[in-house]
């Protein structure tokens, strides 16, 4: 069945989407259509892709998928096939698709709150959830939060209207968290561990989203005490995942020690009721 695409800014087709990207999207949306017809309200390119940031063969691709609450379980389990690599291969470095209750993602929240995490690809550990239980919610908030900001439509209606923005005080907890997880390392590149930092301690001061490479320049000038670490970052976050460098470990884990500081002088900052600069 030749299902008709919204076409127009934000869509599968549109300038603003990779264009290693675009046939895969539109697959993409079309299968998710098929599967979820009716009950389908939104899908968001989220991550790299909506904050114009997505470097091919380094970058996953991050989707949000937003239905009714009438959507049943077996059109999850349904859709996880219809989308999951190799049924759809995916040329990025993998897939993280989350989709949501509508009604869930209409009101602010610190859980996951997930219907169904699918991640799947060559770069990522594939992963198939239903249960929100089963993950820890902080990544969630943030790309709840990123969704609010910058997600990109490529069907159905705009971020703005169906994705809520955590309250603050819960989204610099998640972030906390977040930057608890990278200083631990596990599973993380050390680039992509020192990025999300920058992006996390530029959000604390500014209150908006920046891309990685954006957020680190910005963080460079204004610590330069790591700037050698944070274009040894760049550097191999211009490389293929499976071709990254490795960093200095002790200047990591100062570098991450100093993005906790930053976060909870915001938490603190917040607590007074101080809004970010």
């Amino acid at each position: 069945m030749e299902l008709n695409r919204a076409e127009g800014p934000g869509s599968p087709g549109a300038p603003g989407v990779p264009v290693e990207l675009r046939p895969y999207l539109t697959e993409l949306v079309d299968r998710t259509r098929a599967v979820c017809g009716t009950e389908l309200v939104s899908v968001l390119a989220v991550g790299s892709v909506a904050l114009g940031d997505y470097r091919h063969g380094r970058s996953d691709v991050d989707v949000t998928v937003v239905v009714t609450p009438g959507l049943l379980a077996p059109a999850l389990k349904e859709l996880a096939g219809a989308l999951s690599h190799p049924a759809l291969p995916c040329p990025a470095a993998g897939l993280e698709l989350v989709v949501y209750d509508a009604d869930f993602a209409a009101r602010p929240s610190g859980e996951a709150g997930y219907l169904l995490d699918l991640n799947t690809g060559d770069g990522l550990p594939g992963k198939v959830s239903y249960d929100p239980a089963e993950s820890q919610p902080f990544w969630y908030v943030i790309d709840r939060s990123v969704a609010r900001q910058s997600g990109l439509p490529l069907y159905g209606t705009p971020a703005q209207q169906v994705v809520a923005a955590p309250e603050h005080p819960v989204l610099l907890s998640a972030l906390r968290a977040s930057v608890r997880e990278h200083e631990e390392g596990e599973g993380h590149l050390a680039d992509n561990r020192v990025l999300n930092g920058c992006r996390s301690l530029m959000f604390c001061r500014t209150g908006r989203w920046l891309p990685k490479r954006r957020a680190a320049a910005a963080v460079a000038e204004a610590e330069p005490a790591f700037r050698p670490l944070l274009e040894a970052a760049l550097h191999s976050f211009e490389r293929p995942r499976a071709e990254a460098l490795p960093l200095p470990r002790d200047e990591v884990r100062a570098f991450l020690k100093r993005v906790a500081e930053g976060v909870e002088e915001a938490q603190a900052a917040a607590a007074g009721g101080a809004a970010p600069r």
